[in-house]
C-alpha cells in the first residue's frame, strides 16, 4: 500500500525539482539530486512516485550467463513484475551506461502495469523506442545492446546510490525536464506543501519581472509592498 497521499502526489506534480532542491537545502539536505540523468523525451509527463529499487553490481561471467534470465526469481525480471503500481523503479547501475539497465520490452511492461516511471544512472537499450512511449523515463545515455557484459542484477528494494544520491525504498521521486530529485519519505508531505506555496510566489515574481520590475525587494520579498502585491495577486488568480 502506497504511503504517498493523492494530495501530496498532485502538489508535487505542479512543482519543479529546482524548487524542491531549495526546500531540501533549507533542511541541510544537499545531495538529493540524481546526477547526470536525463529524460528520454522532452515532452514526457512529470514523474512522481515512491522509490522501488534495484541494485546492479559488476557482472561475474560464470554467474551472469544468458540462461539466468529464465529464472523467475532473477532480480531484474522480478523487479519488473513486483514494482508496485504508482511507484518508480530506481536502478543503481553504478553510473555505467556501457551496458543496459533494461530495454523497451521491460519498460513497456512497467508502463502497462501502472508503474509511475523508471530512473537509472546507467542507460537503456532501445532508447528511441522507449522515448515514444509517453512514459517518464530517465537515464544517463543510450546503452550498448546487451546488459550481460558488465551488470549483474543482485538485490531488490534495498537502499541504493543512484547518480550519487541516496535512495531508500519509499522515498519520493520527482522528475521533470531538468532532472530527478529524491525526497526522503518522512518529509514528502511538508516538502509538497512548502514547494506548492513557493511555486505560487515564484509565478507571481516571474510575472512582475516580465512587466519590468526589478528584483531588489521582490526576490527575496524584503519589501512589505511585495507581500501586499503577492496577496492581491493570489486573490485575483485564485491561488
Amino acid at each position: 500500500m502506497s504511503k504517498l497521499s493523492d494530495a501530496t502526489r498532485a502538489k508535487l506534480k505542479t512543482v519543479s525539482t529546482a524548487t524542491v532542491a531549495t526546500a531540501l537545502y533549507k533542511r541541510g539536505l544537499r545531495i538529493q539530486c540524481i546526477q547526470d540523468v536525463h529524460p528520454l523525451s522532452t515532452d514526457q509527463p512529470t514523474l512522481v512516485g515512491e522509490a522501488f529499487t534495484l541494485r546492479y553490481m559488476p557482472a561475474r561471467e560464470d554467474l551472469n550467463k544468458l540462461e539466468v534470465f529464465r529464472d523467475r526469481s532473477h532480480p531484474q525480471r522480478k523487479a519488473i513484475e513486483d514494482c508496485p503500481v504508482g511507484a518508480v523503479l530506481v536502478m543503481d547501475s553504478r553510473k555505467d551506461a556501457r551496458a543496459a539497465s533494461a530495454g523497451a520490452i521491460l519498460v513497456t511492461r512497467l508502463m502497462q502495469r501502472g508503474v509511475a516511471g523508471v530512473v537509472t544512472d546507467g542507460g537503456f537499450r532501445d532508447s528511441a523506442e522507449i522515448a515514444k512511449l509517453g512514459f517518464p523515463v530517465y537515464h544517463h545515455r543510450p546503452s550498448a545492446p546487451t546488459n550481460l557484459t558488465l551488470h549483474q542484477a543482485i538485490e531488490i528494494n534495498v537502499p541504493i546510490g543512484c547518480g550519487d544520491a541516496p535512495v531508500f525504498p519509499g522515498d519520493v521521486i520527482l522528475g521533470d525536464a531538468d532532472g530527478v530529485i529524491v525526497i526522503p519519505a518522512h518529509l514528502a508531505d511538508e516538502i509538497a506543501d512548502e514547494t506548492f506555496e513557493m511555486t505560487a510566489f515564484e509565478d507571481f515574481v516571474t510575472e512582475e519581472v516580465r512587466k519590468g520590475r526589478g528584483i531588489f525587494g521582490l526576490y527575496p520579498a524584503t519589501d512589505e509592498q511585495t507581500l501586499k502585491d503577492f496577496a492581491a495577486w493570489r486573490q485575483k488568480m485564485g491561488r
